[in-house]
Parts: structure tokens; C-alpha cells; sequence
């Protein structure tokens, strides 16, 4: 056929003209894609929701030690319930994939089982507090399962939610009971550590009690009064050392007997007379006699006291007074003696010092970060208690389940509707597809202007369709069978929806209420 424009007209025309080679083919397509839509196996889906909850008591008073994001402490529970023990049970309890364990092995059932259940976090936007910048933040999270059976669909979706509940619990309580006892733990090897510096540094002070640093005061006082105090006592020294030379000097002149000189005159006087005596009488005289032996008796008195006590006034006076200054001058030799040797000492403490110093330092600073560190401890101790005791009573952070699986009334999947529909496009699609490969393939002659075109011929008569009463009575037979079929169709439909999809009052329902809306 030429390429002409076909008309509005012509295209109905060519609709009843191929009706059937546009109805045969979108019936079968329709036909084929519903059984496909019902041969499927429904699949049902349930649902629970878990709310997040942050901590009833602020968290100025009590400190929660569990700082994982709740991102994080989500996938790792799930992780801990998807892991193949788990899951295990669950086929064992409630007898899941009865059709597929003899033709899938144990990986493979766990494979398809993960990717049956599902883990849905709901995030919102909210302001941060510490640094006031909006931030998102997981405030809930949905968990649901899939499968065949609605009701076994609900009992496995309750149980995973309270695998999940449990878990978040346990795994709360064992972060805290841990960082109690890590803490804990610390506390008591740093209490150790603390008690072997005291001990070491009762030694070193007890070894080196005059030398510590804060001793150098002291030290250096002791130093200053020492050298103050030699000063003095060379002072004292040297002014009794001059009056030690001017007793001596006065001392010396002066005679420690005054007795032994009246004898001495006394015996020169009698020798004087003596001689007298001798030159006008013999020595056998009387008187000669006499005056010998009284000589003879002094003498001898003189030699047998030999070197007597001084009795002389002036001399004991000034021999005292220089014996009082020797005796002052010793004591203040030992005197300086034991000062130097003080001096000596603090000396000796004050070099000591500066070289302890730093090793007296080091423990002392050693010891002060050992006891902020115990009490930093004991602190944090204290608060993983709070934290511990604050998880035992469920009072911080945790899930709360505020919508629970529920029995599934319909099929989750496949949406029939949609194959149906899509079914019945492509079956549209077919049967005008084929209607216009028949009709354009086909180079049959059904009008005069088709004639004309193609013989360059007028037409010169029309002789009309000539229709039979049989074949009207089979054209009103065929109609009849057509609309039967229709009507057939359609009451077969509604009867698969109500029973296979939704109820159809509950359908009803659902339509008014949103021409409502």
C-alpha cells in the first residue's frame, strides 16, 4: 500500500476490522501475566518499630559510660543477631525454609535469611548541643522479616525485636560492668604504685633527712649563724690572747713568795756578821759557832721547802686572772672547733642538696601525678558505679519498643495489582502491535480511493456488502459471547482480588476515604 493519512475514521475502521487481532493477543498476555501474578507464592511482611531513648536523669548528674553512637552500637547488634548461631536457632525454632534445605546448603539458607530481615534507622535533624550545629541523629529504628507464612512472620519478627532488646541491654551492662572493673583494676595497681613511692620516699627522707630541698632554709640559716658565730668567737679570741700577753707581762715583774726574800736577807745579814766575827774570833768561837749553824739551819730550811706556793697577793691576784683567760681561750678554741665543724656540716648538707635536689623532685613530682591519677580514678570509679547501677535500672539510654510486629493481612509481595496492570499494558501494547502488522502487511483493496490510487482508473460502480441472515444471526451470536466473556472476566477478577489481595469492602472503604480527602 501507498502512504496516505490515515484518518480518525480509518483508524476505527481498522479497529473493527482487526478486532480480533487485537483482542486475542491482549488476552493472552493478560492471561499469562495474571497467572504469573498468582502463581507467585505471597510473601508477608512484619513489622516493629524500636524507639531510641536518651537517659531520664541528666546526663550533669550521672555520666553514662557507654559513648558508642547508637549507629554504631545498632550495627553491632545486628551484626550479633545476624551471626549464623543466631539465625540457626531461629530456622531450628520455627521451622523456616522447610522446602529449601534440601536443595540449599546451611550458607545459603543464612544468605537468604539475612536478606529477609531488614533494618531500617528513622534520623532527624537536631541541634548539638556541645557545639549547637544541627547534626543528624537516629531517634528510632524498624526491624521486619519476610516470608510465606503470616503468622510465623509475626513470631519471627517479635522474637529478632526481642533479640534486639536484649542484646542492647546486655551489651550496655557488660560496657559498663568492663569499664568498672578496667577502672577499677587501674585504681588498685596505681594505689600500689603510690604506696611503693611512699615507701621509697619515707626512705630517702629518713636517709637523707638534713639534706632535703626544703631543708636548704634551714641549712643556709645554720650556714650564716655558724659563720656569725666564728666571727664572735675569733673576736673573743683575739681580745682574751691580748689580755693573756698583758697578765704574763705584768706577771713576770712581780715576785710569787715575799717569805724566801726575808730568809735570803736574813742569811746575808748573819753572813755579813759572820765575817765580822771572824776576823776578831777563831772559828771555834761560840759566837762564830753560833752564827754558822743559824746560817746552816736557813739554808737548809730554804733548800728543804724548795719551790713553795706563792704567797704573794699581787702575784696569786694576776696568776688567777691569767689562768681564768688561758681557761677561756681553750674553751673558745673548742668553742670554734665545734663551730667549724658545723659549718663543715651545713656545708656539706647545702652541696648535698642541689645534688638530691633533682632526684627528691622527681619523686615528689612522681608521687603528686600519682595521687591526681588515683583520685581521677577513684572519681571515674565512682561514676562507672553510677553508670553501672544507672544501666541495672534501665534508667539511661535504651530501645523501647512502641510499635510491635503485628499479624500481616496481605501480601507484602508481589503486588499483583501492578503485574496485573502491567500485564494488561503489555497486552494492549501486543494486540495493537499485531492488529497493525496484520493490517499494513495486508494489501487488500477496501475502498474507492484505494482503487483509484492503485489502477489510476476511476471507479465506475460499488457493489454494497451483502450480509446473510446467518451471518448476522452469527455476528449477534459472536457479540453475545464476546460480552459474556468480558463480563466473565471481570467477575473472575474481582473474585481474585477479594480473595488473593484485599477485601472488597475493606478496598471500598479505603477508595472513599480518600475521594474524601
Amino acid at each position: 500500500m501507498d502512504e496516505q493519512t490515515i484518518s480518525p475514521h480509518d483508524i476505527m475502521t481498522i479497529i473493527k476490522r482487526r478486532k480480533w487481532n487485537l483482542l486475542l493477543p491482549l488476552v493472552l498476555v493478560f492471561t499469562i501475566t495474571t497467572a504469573i501474578a498468582f502463581l507467585i507464592p505471597s510473601y508477608y511482611k512484619s513489622e516493629s518499630t524500636i524507639l531510641i531513648e536518651n537517659q531520664e536523669i541528666p546526663v550533669d548528674f550521672v555520666m553514662a559510660t557507654v559513648t558508642s553512637f547508637a549507629e554504631q552500637r545498632l550495627e553491632m547488634i545486628n551484626q550479633r543477631v545476624m551471626s549464623t548461631k543466631k539465625l540457626i536457632e531461629l530456622v531450628d525454632q520455627f521451622n523456616l525454609y522447610a522446602d529449601l534445605r534440601e536443595k540449599w546448603t546451611v550458607e545459603e539458607i543464612m544468605e537468604k535469611m539475612r536478606e529477609d530481615i531488614h533494618m531500617e534507622t528513622i534520623s532527624t535533624e537536631v541541634i548539638d548541643r556541645r557545639t549547637g550545629r544541627p547534626t543528624t541523629a537516629t531517634i528510632a529504628f524498624t526491624l521486619s522479616y519476610m516470608g510465606k507464612d503470616p503468622g510465623t512472620v509475626q513470631k519471627v519478627t517479635d522474637t529478632l525485636t526481642s533479640f534486639f532488646l536484649k542484646e542492647n541491654l546486655q551489651v550496655r551492662e557488660r560496657q559498663t560492668q568492663e569499664a568498672t572493673s578496667f577502672l577499677e583494676e587501674e585504681m588498685k595497681k596505681v594505689k600500689q604504685y603510690l604506696e611503693e613511692l611512699d615507701v621509697k620516699l619515707s626512705d630517702f627522707k629518713k636517709q637523707h633527712s638534713n639534706e632535703l630541698p626544703e631543708m636548704l632554709p634551714v641549712n643556709l640559716q645554720g650556714l650564716n649563724n655558724t659563720e656569725m658565730n666564728l666571727d664572735r668567737l675569733a673576736e673573743q679570741l683575739r681580745s682574751a690572747r691580748e689580755r693573756e700577753e698583758y697578765l704574763q707581762t705584768q706577771l713576770s715583774g712581780i715576785k710569787a713568795e715575799m717569805k724566801d726574800d726575808l730568809d735570803q736577807k736574813r742569811i746575808e745579814d748573819l753572813r755579813m756578821n759572820l765575817i765580822s766575827l771572824t776576823t776578831r774570833f777563831s772559828d771555834e768561837h761560840p759566837d762564830v759557832v753560833k752564827l754558822k749553824a743559824e746560817i746552816a739551819g736557813l739554808e737548809k730550811q730554804q733548800g728543804v721547802s724548795g719551790k713553795k706556793s706563792p704567797d704573794n697577793p699581787t702575784y696569786i691576784t694576776i696568776a688567777s686572772q691569767l689562768a681564768g683567760v688561758q681557761s677561756e681561750i681553750t674553751s673558745i678554741k673548742r668553742q670554734i672547733e665545734e663551730v667549724e665543724k658545723n659549718r663543715t656540716d651545713y656545708q656539706k648538707r647545702i652541696e648535698k642538696t642541689h645534688s638530691l635536689e633533682g632526684s627528691y623532685n622527681a619523686l615528689i613530682m612522681e608521687q603528686n601525678n600519682s595521687k591526681m591519677k588515683y583520685d581521677d580514678l577513684m572519681r571515674k570509679v565512682m561514676e562507672a558505679k553510677m553508670a553501672h547501677g544507672l544501666e541495672k535500672e534501665q534508667k539511661g539510654e535504651r530501645f523501647t519498643l512502641i510499635d510491635p510486629a503485628r499479624l500481616p493481612e496481605k501480601p507484602f509481595k508481589p503486588n499483583r495489582l501492578a503485574i496485573l496492570l502491567i500485564g494488561l499494558v503489555l497486552g494492549i501494547g501486543a494486540g495493537v502491535g499485531f492488529a497493525a502488522l496484520m493490517e499494513f502487511s495486508d494489501d487488500s483493496v477496501r475502498d474507492t480511493n484505494t482503487l483509484s490510487q492503485a489502477t489510476s482508473f476511476p471507479v465506475l460502480a460499488v457493489i454494497p456488502e451483502i450480509i446473510t441472515q446467518k451471518e448476522r444471526s452469527g455476528k449477534i451470536r459472536k457479540q453475545i459471547i464476546f460480552g459474556v466473556s468480558l463480563c466473565g472476566i471481570f467477575i473472575i477478577s474481582l473474585a481474585l482480588f477479594h480473595f488473593l489481595y484485599m477485601d472488597l469492602n475493606v478496598f471500598w472503604a479505603k477508595l472513599m476515604r480518600k475521594l474524601a480527602f
